[in-house]
């Protein structure tokens, strides 16, 4: 009788990031996300709100230092402003 053949462990970076594949941005295209400079966030912080993993994607982003675009519904001021006021409470 045959095994089933085991799936290789993911890499510590390729499991790090499997949550994108179920997140609701992942069915946009990235503009959205990053948009022009003076454009409005609107609409991907919309998104994000919906999104199951909204939580997980703004903890990868602040962990990440992530400069650019929107992750778990926030702009990059308003991480800016979370991580400020995270590191005031320690």
């Amino acid at each position: 009788m045959d095994r089933p053949a085991e799936r290789p462990a993911l890499a510590p970076a390729e499991a790090e990031l499997s949550w994108q594949e179920s997140a609701l941005c992942a069915q946009t295209g990235p503009e959205l996300f990053f948009p022009e400079p003076g454009s409005s966030t609107r609409e991907a912080k919309f998104l994000c709100g919906l999104c199951d993993i909204r939580e997980a994607c703004l903890e990868y982003a602040l962990t990440h230092d992530e400069r650019f675009g929107v992750w778990g519904g926030l702009s990059e001021q308003e991480r800016y402003e979370l991580k400020r006021r995270r590191a005031g409470r320690r």
